[in-house]
């Protein structure tokens, strides 16, 4: 059987940008795949902006998500394999949903893949983030 997340992920980010919210992927940036910039990885997570205004030519596919966005200036090709995206959300609301750990992965410290709201911790502050708190959209 194949997995919800691809699906749950597609509703999530129609969901916040009908309602004109600003989706943010919380990415497991240390995966095997994972293509982002570097010098936004913080304890080895990234937030990822993914409304229509931050990036291009987005393909949120069943196995990866795809687009140029551009960071400090600068364009780059993101690559995230699905099964890295740890979270949607809606930026404003932090409305979303937090996804548990694959069969096999290590679980994560302290979240239990429990559903939880997101506190707005950008992605260019220099403080350490604080764990994701996200709830099920319903």
């Amino acid at each position: 059987m194949t997995t919800t997340r691809p699906y749950l992920i597609r509703a999530i980010n129609e969901w916040a940008c009908e309602n004109d919210l600003t989706p943010h992927l919380l990415v497991n940036a240390i995966d095997e795949g994972v293509v982002v910039p570097a010098q936004f990885v913080n304890d080895g997570q990234i937030i990822l902006n993914i409304s229509p205004s931050a990036v291009q030519g987005i393909e949120l596919g069943n196995e990866w998500i795809l687009f140029s966005a551009r960071f400090s200036g600068q364009p780059m090709n993101i690559e995230v394999p699905v099964n890295s995206v740890l979270a949607i959300y809606a930026r404003e609301n932090g409305q979303g949903i937090f996804f548990p750990e694959e069969e096999g992965s290590p679980e994560p410290e302290g979240n239990g893949g429990e559903n939880k709201k997101v506190e707005n911790s950008g992605r260019t502050g220099k403080k350490k983030p604080e764990k994701p708190l996200l709830k099920v959209v319903k």
